[in-house]
């Protein structure tokens, strides 16, 4: 694929990106995927370096960007919050001045979008969105990769995400189905869903791709039809324990079960960005079913081990979109 267009450009959210282009992301990622799965090098980028600042820690998101690196021949460096004074002893703006004559291009992952803003403002190279808390740009690529590769395309696909729609996996999936052309559904209470003034400019944007942007807070009526169901955890990293109590007894109404999948009907599939609380098999998880009785909380073990659970191949997705992301940047 011809990356010129997208050379020395930072990857912040999806706004920032035309449906063009994000489709060209998308079919570089199924490129570079086809290579990896043939055994056939692709070390795009010999000899680059990349600074990978998490504030926020994360399974999935820190390995995709390291394999990614890897096999494009680039070399990362790791800066956890306690290997980066960003924002402490020296300002965003001075330590994007600093690590970008260093390095190629900049990873951040952690809080407000204003962050890893006025990082790419200032480091003179590409600065790709990790996650911060309203966007998740890297993660939607990979979820839909995965929705092409199971449906054949995007455009006209019915989407329906349950659970807290404010944060970041909410705007980002209305964001990108916006842009995409699908039929997006937020399905919450009405407190539950997205920033208003973005939901404005998402439905700008539909008007001119044909998506469609609704909202709806009857769980069986929102999922009639969906190609996918999507759920996120209900308390974010971060967030206070004490959270815990209220989104139980606010979403619970909303967790993805068989029933709501059966209600959707046999096409659909199940799709989560993980980790995922399906059973009682972490920390949180056993503490929940001891406070609270719970087996699972925003989607049973039943459909996330169901043929319909597609999340395993949305994970590693996100390995081949953020090398499409750094190899076409860089």
């Amino acid at each position: 694929m011809n990356t010129e267009q997208f050379k020395g450009r930072s990857f912040l959210k999806l706004l920032d990106y035309t449906p063009d282009e994000i489709a060209a992301l998308i079919a570089f990622a199924a490129e570079l995927k086809e290579k990896k799965k043939a055994g056939v090098p692709h070390r795009l980028c010999e000899g680059k370096n990349v600074a990978l600042i998490f504030e926020k820690n994360s399974t999935r998101t820190r390995c995709s960007f390291e394999v990614a690196a890897a096999d494009l021949g680039i070399h990362p460096v790791y800066l956890d919050p306690n290997s980066s004074q960003l924002g402490k002893k020296e300002s965003i703006a001075d330590t994007a001045r600093v690590l970008g004559r260093m390095f190629d291009g900049i990873e951040y992952r952690g809080f407000g979008q204003a962050r890893v803003e006025e990082l790419a403002k200032y480091a003179g190279v590409p600065v790709w969105n990790g996650l911060t808390n309203e966007f998740h740009p890297t993660q939607i690529l990979g979820d839909f990769l995965t929705v092409r590769e199971h449906f054949g395309s995007l455009k006209g696909k019915k989407l329906v995400f349950l659970g807290d729609a404010r944060y970041n996996m909410g705007n980002s999936l209305m964001v990108g189905s916006a842009k995409m052309g699908l039929d997006f559904v937020a399905c919450a209470p009405e407190a539950y869903f997205p920033d208003p003034e973005l939901v404005k400019t998402c439905k700008a944007v539909a008007a001119e791709t044909g998506a469609k942007i609704a909202f709806e807070t009857d769980p069986l009526k929102a999922v009639e039809g969906a190609d996918v169901l999507y759920t996120d955890v209900w308390v974010s990293m971060g967030e206070p324990a004490e959270a815990w109590k209220q989104r139980i007894g606010d979403l619970l109404p909303y967790q993805v079960n068989a029933k709501l999948m059966e209600a959707a009907g046999p096409q659909a599939k199940f799709m989560h960005c993980l980790p995922s609380f399906h059973d009682l098999g972490t920390e949180i998880g056993r503490d929940i079913h001891a406070k609270y009785g719970l087996d699972a909380m925003e989607v049973t073990d039943e459909v996330f081990e169901s043929p319909a659970s597609i999340v395993f191949d949305e994970a590693e997705n996100r390995m081949h979109t953020i090398k499409a992301v750094m190899a076409a940047t860089l």
